[in-house]
């Protein structure tokens, strides 16, 4: 038997984002600030690492504790997804996840954002869509926005721990719903072309 790199997306997101912490509490603390998106009060137009930030904000985390919250669910979920979609539609999922909680939260928020946590909620409504067939909804899908989106609403109206972005989880989660309502036609065709 020999181990097998069965999932070239998540695993490479998933050991980058282990390669950013590790550098960043060891030899380049600074390096932090190139996977940290600005707020709405903090973001310089003219600093390069802040629009760097925009994308590679999902890579950085703030602690081991954080980092494996994040991959838990990712290494789970992200093999099954990546199978059911390919791995380039995977990855471009993942890209326009960053790129929408990090535009949105330097537009709206004023702290800094940090982490994977909105790429998680993307695969986790995302997989119940699996056995998605255009024109149905799936009873799964209706379960998991009530308890997952649901919480997330509910942990915002409670003001409860400001150190997490519930407003990423939320819009990562609606980017997963809108992945896997329009992506039926992409799931098809990235399995005929094994992609």
């Amino acid at each position: 038997m020999r181990i097998k790199y069965n999932a070239p997306a998540v695993l490479t997101f998933s050991l980058l984002c282990v390669l950013v912490l590790y550098l960043s509490q060891t030899i380049l603390p600074k390096l932090i600030f190139w996977f940290m998106v600005q707020g709405r009060s903090t973001f310089n137009a003219g600093n390069f690492s802040h629009w760097i930030s925009i994308l590679t904000h999902t890579l950085g985390h703030g602690s081991w504790t954080h980092l494996i919250s994040n991959m838990i669910f990712i290494l789970v979920i992200g093999p099954m997804l990546e199978e059911n979609y390919g791995s380039v539609s995977l990855f471009i999922m993942i890209i326009i996840t960053a790129l929408v909680t990090g535009v949105l939260n330097i537009l709206f928020f004023p702290n800094p954002l940090m982490g994977a946590s909105g790429v998680v909620f993307m695969m986790i409504l995302l997989s119940s869509f699996t056995n998605f067939t255009r024109g149905e909804i799936p009873l799964t899908f209706i379960f998991v926005l009530i308890l997952f989106m649901g919480e997330q609403i509910i942990r915002i109206l409670s003001s409860e721990n400001s150190n997490i972005s519930y407003f990423a989880h939320i819009v990562g989660g609606l980017c997963g719903s809108f992945f896997g309502f329009f992506n039926t036609g992409l799931k098809n065709s990235s399995r005929r072309n094994g992609g």
